[in-house]
């Protein structure tokens, strides 16, 4: 903790002997990626993978399925944003190339729709001490394993042991350089664009098969990372690790700086032993390692930065908003739209936080994350707007004006804002484009194919490089082989359940049974513990033996099967076949951690044996064919 205070002592001196660069606008973007194998899974491969790579750019992510490489920084000015994307595009054909030695290929995707709460497991943790230490840490501060509670047009409610749910996230990072002495101004205007910024980019809508929020990494990592315990007094106010802040910024980097540190525990000690005034006496730029290390732990959305780039110190705000993808082109379109905003609001709206209430701020961005752009948004002056007429009519145009007045090449200004006008005029960003699909392939399939099939197009239309704007949706269709998605029951187990309590009539059961056209109804406790299994055979044996009296007057308990056999979601197809099997079984009920969560059924195994002899007899009649146009020849 020395260390760190005597960082931000350092800081104020910079502040006050004018140490920091001033007059130079940098701007920089970091990429992260997940991997994925042949069938559109996460292949944890990364570790392998950055081993053929010679590049300082790229380096590894929490999770062993993810990667990130960093752009170079670049003067705000001229060819900047083609430049931009010129790098981000020969960074990914780097990874692209090493990839394919693992089997794997680079996706840019906010949240992979295959991935499975299994994947998640501490043997895909990437095997770096860092890593290890982070979870043990936040986990002490929370005292206990991490959770979800998600509402959306579904709802997600998931525990796990470790903090790889972080991972679930992928990111396109932005940052822009200010002055020290516009840096409030600078800041504030990051904080009110944040909301127009998630309507417009958003592209995260869709986690373990659920349609969430819009931007659902914003709520991800917000709970994720969350260090304050649930057993904390409500009366207490206290700050989460994962936030948007709580004000304007007044006056000064100061202000994030103390407050990061004042509210937020360390994680880590820095391991660079440095005397910053020294530095500073000697005309260096110190390092700054713990102010450094202390902030890369403190997840701001809009986060202030201090770096160093040819030896001169700075400040920069680092954007942390936006989801990957869907293409390369829509990031820079996003960077675009945020650049010109950081460049051009502030003198359109110097008088910013007098017109725009903080509240209405913070208001605007959760909006923005759960709606995107069906966001109504509290702008100005108290105006009620929707989110794409402020976009469309105010905030591009302004971008426009301050990437031109940045002297930003008129070419790249209309070709990245042009995709921006018209991914918001056409109503289709990333999100929506996921959900339309969904839609669409609604009924068709399993819930893996689905998923798989949204991947798969995901990763067609991003090697095309066309704007998500004019992508078609998908369809189930481009999961290609569908055997893939059968190979453990969790990928097609149903998890639409109908059950009761032991305590329930058995009358009840019969009629779901009828209502539901269902052969099988599982029997819980209030904490969703499988107890028990009616069947439709055992339902027939009590209406067959006229000493039982009207179903009405039995209770569920007198007639289930107690303890019934059970699956878990990552056992193999051919281990549940075999388990049936061997047991009589026509249904197997599946758990995880003890409580219910599927069912597979004998009619679940009909229909793959029925894909299975359609692709065998259709792979027969195409040999036949062939070998009779081979005798015709």
């Amino acid at each position: 903790m020395s260390r760190l205070l005597a960082d931000l002592r350092a800081v104020e001196r910079m502040l006050a002997e004018g140490f920091f660069e001033t007059g130079v606008r940098r701007i920089g973007a970091e990429q992260e990626l997940v991997l994925v194998d042949d069938h559109w899974d996460p292949a944890p491969v990364a570790v392998e993978v950055l081993q053929r790579i010679d590049d300082p750019h790229v380096t590894t992510e929490l999770a062993r399925f993810n990667l990130e490489f960093n752009c170079d920084p670049l003067h705000f000015e001229g060819k900047c944003l083609s430049r931009l994307e010129a790098q981000l595009h020969d960074l990914l054909e780097l990874v692209r190339k090493a990839c394919r030695e693992e089997g794997a290929r680079p996706l840019l995707m906010g949240i992979l729709p295959t991935l499975q709460l299994s994947d998640l497991a501490w043997n895909n943790i990437t095997p770096r001490e860092r890593y290890y230490a982070l979870n043990d840490r936040l986990t002490k501060l929370r005292g206990g394993g991490y959770e979800l509670d998600i509402k959306g047009i579904d709802e997600l409610t998931v525990r796990h042991e470790t903090v790889m749910l972080e991972a679930l996230n992928t990111s396109f990072q932005l940052h822009y350089q200010v002055d020290p002495e516009t840096f409030a101004l600078s800041y504030n205007v990051a904080q009110a664009v944040a909301g127009p910024m998630i309507a417009a980019a958003a592209n995260s809508p869709v986690l373990f098969g659920k349609r969430l929020w819009h931007e659902t990494r914003i709520a991800i990592f917000q709970q994720a990372v969350e260090t304050r315990r649930p057993d904390m007094p409500h009366e207490r106010d206290t700050l989460p690790r994962v936030r948007f802040g709580e004000q304007w910024c007044e006056s000064s980097v100061m202000e994030l700086f103390r407050s990061d540190v004042a509210r937020q525990r360390m994680l880590f000690g820095s391991e660079v032993v440095e005397d910053p005034f020294a530095a500073l006496d000697a005309g260096r730029a110190p390092k700054l390692a713990a102010i450094q290390t202390h902030n890369s732990t403190v997840y701001r959305w809009n986060r202030a930065c201090y770096g160093i780039t040819e030896g001169r110190p700075h400040l920069r705000i680092e954007n942390r908003l936006l989801g990957a993808g869907p293409t390369i082109l829509d990031e820079m379109a996003n960077a675009a739209l945020w650049f010109g905003l950081m460049a051009g609001l502030p003198s359109v709206v110097p008088e910013l936080t007098d017109r725009l209430d903080f509240d209405d701020a913070k208001g605007n961005f959760v909006a923005a994350a759960k709606q995107g752009l069906t966001a109504q948004f509290t702008w100005l002056d108290g105006k009620v707007i929707p989110a794409r007429s402020l976009l469309l009519d105010e905030l591009i145009p302004i971008a426009r004006a301050g990437l031109v007045d940045s002297g930003v090449d008129s070419e790249d200004v209309e070709k990245y804002l042009s995709v921006m006008h018209d991914r918001v005029d056409r109503g289709q960003t990333g999100a929506q484009w996921m959900l339309s699909s969904v839609a669409r392939m609604r009924g068709k399939g399993t819930r893996a194919e689905r998923l798989c099939a949204l991947t798969a197009a995901t990763g067609g239309r991003q090697d095309k490089g066309h704007p998500v704007h004019e992508w078609e949706l998908a369809d189930v269709c481009e999961c290609g082989d569908w055997r893939p998605n059968y190979l453990r029951v969790g990928q097609y187990m149903t998890t639409n359940l109908f059950t009761v309590h032991e305590d329930e009539s058995l009358e009840l059961v019969a009629s779901i049974m009828d209502w539901q056209q269902i052969r099988h109804v599982p029997v819980e406790d209030s904490a969703q513990r499988l107890v028990g299994l009616v069947s439709y055979r055992r339902l027939l044996r009590v209406l067959a033996d006229s000493s039982h009296g009207p179903l009405r007057d039995m209770a569920v308990r007198d007639v289930m099967l107690r303890d019934p056999i059970t699956g878990t979601p990552s056992m193999s197809t051919l281990e549940a076949v075999e388990l049936m099997r061997a047991n009589g079984l026509s249904c197997l009920p599946i758990v995880s951690d003890g409580k219910l969560v599927g069912i597979v059924t004998e009619h679940d195994f009909m229909q793959i044996a029925g894909q299975l002899l359609e692709q065998s007899l259709r792979a027969s009649e195409a040999e036949a064919s062939k070998r009779a146009q081979a005798g015709q020849e």
